[in-house]
C-alpha cells in the first residue's frame, strides 16, 4: 500500500486527539494542524471523514473542537486507514482474460493484502502513543 500524505495527515491527527483523550477541552483545529504540520484546510476534510465514521466527535462553539468518539485502545489503524484511504483488502482482477497465470497472481495480491489489512487492525492508536514513550522530538542545531 502507498502511504498517502492525507492517511498520514489522518493518523497523525489521531494520535494527536489520543494524546489528548484524557483532557476535558476538546482540541482545535488550529492546534492539531500546527503541532503535527497538517494543512488546516485538508484537516478539516480529513477529520469530516473521520466523524462521519465514528471515530471523532465535534463540539461546535468558542470552546469547541474535535475529541475521539471512543478509547484510543479501540481504534486501529485499519479502521483509520480504510476510512480515509479505502479498504486495500477489496481487489478486483483488471484483466480483461481469466488465465491461470492470473489467477495466480491476483490469489498472491489478495493473501498479501488480507495479511497487510489484519496487522493494521491490530495495531491500535493506545499501541502507538505507548511506542512513542520515550521518543524525542527531532533537534535541529545551528
Amino acid at each position: 500500500m502507498l502511504l498517502t500524505a492525507k492517511t498520514e495527515y489522518a493518523c497523525l491527527a489521531v494520535l494527536e486527539l489520543a494524546l489528548h483523550q484524557h483532557e476535558v477541552k476538546p482540541l482545535r483545529i488550529v492546534d492539531i494542524s500546527s503541532r503535527q504540520g497538517i494543512p488546516s484546510r485538508f484537516l478539516v476534510q480529513i477529520l469530516l471523514q473521520l466523524k462521519a465514521a465514528g471515530i471523532v466527535t465535534s463540539i461546535r462553539g468558542a470552546s469547541g473542537g474535535y475529541r475521539l468518539s471512543r478509547p484510543a485502545n479501540t481504534i486501529t489503524l485499519g479502521e483509520v486507514t480504510s476510512v480515509v484511504a479505502g479498504d486495500c483488502t477489496q481487489l478486483t482482477p483488471n484483466a480483461t482474460t481469466e488465465t491461470p497465470l492470473s489467477v495466480a497472481l491476483f490469489q498472491a495480491w489478495n493473501q498479501v493484502t488480507t495479511a497487510y489489512q489484519s496487522h493494521l487492525d491490530a495495531i491500535s492508536f493506545d499501541d502507538l502513543l505507548q511506542a512513542s514513550v520515550g521518543q524525542s522530538e527531532g533537534m535541529y542545531y545551528i
